[in-house]
């Protein structure tokens, strides 16, 4: 059972992390060309899974249970917490609305083939009941569904480097500017945002700190391996340039519909176009499911809630009634915040572990009875913590990517 778990654990990392902005990595990369986005791809992967390890190594410190509020606020104080509520509600009901926006459109689109036909304010609410059911049922539950998902996700993901690897030319591998990368790194580090679901993992495996450094590693893995083949694939089949190119995309406001679009006239397979919305498809789910309940495990935590009996009810609520508001009757107001969204990412899960776990370690001591420390001291952290601000300042420029 143990072992089942933490293979349940780093499918969850996993599923976290590929969600459906995996498909805008290849558009955003294009200007940058491939050989140089992936460089950068790796080092955003090392700088956010480092900053996964603080959280973990900072969780630890505190009682089972707590999470990013309590952190915050023991290491921090009011500001760091105030910083950490702010942050993590923006960035989670944001993600919600996207995920409930685009489960909405496929639940709307299956009902549609067996002649049932909604509007979408009656299908978003079914969408949210139905999956919000399984998060209701706790963690359990959600790692067996995410499981079956992401073997799903896997699977399709395997065939369509089986259909789409034989049409790559390596000549549209090369190429590119690096100077155009400032324009994709928020989408990169959004693309490693698994960290929220670390404090619940600490929980799901009984402090086992041997199987939470294996699944932080394994699970952030599996995202990079997967992002360097989809980048290759695409962007060694789609030119970079021209007028279907997939720079041209990225001015487009439908990437995904263009995408799709451009795969059929550069392979015309049916095949390719069916996987691929599937693939789109899990991804949405997966994600859904592990943001849903790291922000149940968090408002629990924050608001001194349990999560059984009225008191439950609340935290349900407030987990789904605002992200399904925003996106019913404010999708502008969505879109705008979530172009920021690359920025509360690097705030809420680089730049607060960094300082939660320097304050924790050199001013507040509270590692003296530690039983894990994640290696580096203070001149690497300060240095990750100047890299973070640098971050934040290119995803203000930049409007996130």
């Amino acid at each position: 059972m143990a072992d089942s778990r933490v293979m349940g654990a780093v499918l969850l990392i996993a599923g976290t992390s590929i969600g459906a902005g995996m498909l805008a990595l290849p558009v955003t990369n294009a200007a940058a060309g491939f050989v140089d986005s992936s460089i950068f791809l790796v080092l955003c992967w090392l700088f956010m899974t480092f900053a996964a390890f603080l959280i973990l190594e900072v969780n630890l410190w505190l009682p089972p249970g707590s999470n990013l509020i309590s952190m915050a606020k023991a290491t921090l104080g009011p500001l760091g917490e105030a910083l950490a509520w702010f942050t993590y509600l923006f960035l989670l009901y944001a993600l919600l609305s996207a995920y409930i926006s685009g489960g909405t459109d496929v639940f709307k689109s299956l009902l549609q083939l067996i002649g049932i036909s909604l509007p979408a304010r009656v299908v978003a609410p079914l969408f949210v009941l139905i999956f919000g059911v399984i998060v209701v049922m706790g963690m359990q539950a959600v790692d067996w569904v995410n499981r079956i998902l992401m073997f799903g996700k896997l699977f399709v993901f395997a065939l369509l480097t089986f259909l789409l690897t034989p049409h790559i030319e390596l000549a549209k591998l090369i190429g590119g500017e690096l100077r155009y990368i400032t324009g994709a790194l928020m989408v990169l580090i959004t693309s490693f945002g698994f960290a929220t679901i670390v404090p619940s993992l600490r929980s799901y495996l009984d402090d086992d700190i041997k199987k939470l450094r294996t699944v932080i590693l394994a699970g952030s893995v599996i995202p990079l391996v997967c992002y360097m083949l989809w980048d290759a694939m695409i962007m060694g089949i789609v030119p970079r340039l021209g007028t279907n190119g997939l720079v041209a995309m990225t001015h487009s406001g439908h990437a995904t519909t263009d995408l799709t679009h451009a795969l059929q006239v550069y392979l015309n397979s049916p095949w390719v176009t069916d996987f691929f919305r599937f693939f789109t498809s899990i991804c949405m789910l997966t994600a859904f499911l592990a943001v849903s309940f790291c922000l149940t495990e968090f408002l629990a935590d924050g608001l001194h809630l349990k999560k059984s009996g009225r008191q439950a009810v609340w935290i349900y609520g407030l987990t789904f009634i605002p992200p399904l508001i925003i996106m019913m009757f404010y999708p502008n107001a969505f879109i705008m915040g979530l172009s920021y969204a690359g920025v509360f990412c690097v705030v809420l899960l680089a730049l607060l572990p960094l300082m939660m776990a320097y304050s924790g370690r050199y001013y507040k001591q509270m590692n003296q009875n530690a039983s894990y420390q994640v290696m580096g001291g203070r001149v690497l952290i300060l240095v990750n913590i100047f890299i973070a601000l640098v971050l934040m300042v290119i995803g203000i420029i930049f409007g996130g990517g």
